[in-house]
């Protein structure tokens, strides 16, 4: 009888063990590690605004050019103000040009109303006393110019101011040289300056042997007569495209 119970009691151990173990056992043995949320990393990023290239303004008023053989003038490219010369592919210097709008500039108002010339009054490049009356505002300013030079730099001669054409318009051609105390040359300067009726065009170049357009002397001097060719064939005054209706 006793076997009979020890039997029984074996074969239900059997059966719900299985069973029990299927609900309880879980609670053990399946712990997974919860899967991880991805991160996604955002890849906008504020738009890099293009390089705006500057238009360099002898792209405008560049003419004929004459120079040495072998010589190129160009202009510099990402430089606005600047015209680059190079002799045998290898640059050598620049000429700058400045635009001074005479509405910012009371020194040369003042000589324009000296010498007749009403500010904003259109120019007459073909009138005689027009440019009797230009040449005279413009050599006043060259005077200016003349007497701050004076005053900054030691044993400086400044050269006789020159009637000369730059483009369509009367212009003047004036400059300095500074020289050494052993009597070389340590600075020489070159320009030309017209007006068109709204602003001062200054076209400059010079030399020196630290820092200027020119550090070469040599290049300099090669390259100085024909700075009047190129201003006397720039394509001044600055023709304005027709407003549309």
């Amino acid at each position: 009888m006793l076997r009979v119970y020890h039997l029984l009691i074996a074969i239900i151990l059997l059966i719900f063990i299985p069973i029990g173990a299927r609900f309880v056992l879980p609670q053990f043995t399946d712990n997974k590690a919860p899967t991880p949320t991805p991160t996604v990393k955002s890849t906008s990023t504020t738009p890099v605004k293009p390089t705006v290239k500057t238009e360099n303004i002898w792209q405008k008023i560049l003419g004929k050019t004459t120079v040495p053989t072998g010589w190129s003038v160009v202009p510099c490219p990402d430089k606005a103000t600047l015209l680059c010369i190079s002799d045998q592919g290898k640059p050598v210097g620049t000429v700058e040009i400045q635009l001074e709008p005479v509405k910012n500039n009371s020194e040369f108002q003042q000589h324009l109303a000296a010498a007749g010339i009403p500010l904003g009054s259109p120019t007459e490049s073909q009138n005689p006393e027009y440019q009797t009356k230009l040449n005279t505002a413009l050599q006043a300013w060259v005077a200016d110019f003349y007497t701050n030079v004076a005053k900054t730099r030691q044993s400086v001669s400044t050269y006789p101011p020159q009637q000369v054409k730059i483009g369509k318009l009367p212009g003047v051609r004036y400059g300095f040289v500074e020289l050494t105390s052993a009597g070389g040359v340590k600075e020489q300067y070159i320009s030309h300056v017209t007006y068109d009726g709204t602003q001062l065009y200054i076209i400059s170049t010079s030399f020196a042997s630290d820092t200027s357009n020119f550090t070469n002397l040599e290049h300099f001097a090669a390259f100085q007569p024909y700075l009047d060719a190129i201003a006397e064939n720039l394509s001044l005054p600055i023709q304005q495209a027709p407003t549309k209706p």
